[in-house]
């Protein structure tokens, strides 16, 4: 590989980046894409399904062959509030592949004993989140009930562009929910990308059903999320 695209892998995953190596099996050349650079016909739809799927392969097009090997960055889910939901969801988001970390400053819910070998921070959410920032390969689960704790990561989950957004509560304490986002500059159909109330509705009761029904709306909007910088 040429040394100036492996600059550029490196350069896309320290900023968490996607991008792919294409390798011309034909020609031998190669080139790094990134997510979002146009691509058009047969190529383009093969690029835009591996980088959804973080899957390499061999593709075909313009009666060509092609390597796509992906290079995504390790989706991660952030949950806002250490309750009983978190604790279930900790657990499968780790067994699913993902990196998970609870952010909670209430130290009597935020307890090692309660999120045994689980990144846990006991802090407020935004000095968390100025060291460890948003970003689009995030997604944001608020669980706490508490605007005083929620309402931040939710907008800054929003003014990044995370690729999912979950906040718990019912019909009506969504609808103030909404007014305070309002409040802070988030336009309708901004905050209309909020599940809410929060993962699939499957009927879950139990606190592990709903992170069951979490989890999955989070693997179905990072599968089918529309890619950085492109349409629908």
């Amino acid at each position: 590989m040429d040394l100036s695209l492996l600059r550029e892998l490196n350069r896309a995953r320290a900023a968490r980046r996607a991008v792919i190596h294409l390798t011309d099996l034909g020609e031998g050349r190669d080139r790094v894409i990134r997510e979002g650079e146009p691509v058009d016909g047969p190529l383009g739809e093969a690029i835009a399904r591996a980088l959804r799927s973080g899957r390499s392969g061999l593709v075909e097009g313009e009666d060509r062959k092609f390597f796509l090997n992906v290079h995504l960055p390790p989706a991660r889910i952030v949950v806002i509030g250490a309750v009983h939901i978190s604790q279930a969801l900790a657990r499968m988001a780790k067994i699913a592949g993902f990196d998970i970390t609870v952010i909670d400053p209430r130290t009597a819910f935020a307890t090692e004993e309660r999120f045994a070998g689980i990144d846990l921070v006991a802090d407020w959410p935004e000095d968390v989140l100025k060291a460890r920032p948003l970003d689009a390969y995030t997604a944001l689960v608020a669980v706490t009930h508490d605007p005083k704790i929620d309402d931040f990561p939710l907008s800054q989950a929003l003014a990044t562009g995370c690729f999912y957004i979950g906040a718990l509560g019912s019909r009506k304490t969504h609808a103030k929910r909404v007014e305070r986002l309002a409040a802070l500059g988030h336009g309708e159909a901004e905050i209309a990308r909020i599940s809410a109330p929060i993962g699939l509705d499957i009927g879950a009761a139990s606190p592990a059903e709903i992170a069951v029904a979490i989890l999955a709306d989070i693997v179905a909007h990072l599968r089918r999320r529309p890619l950085i910088g492109a349409g629908p």
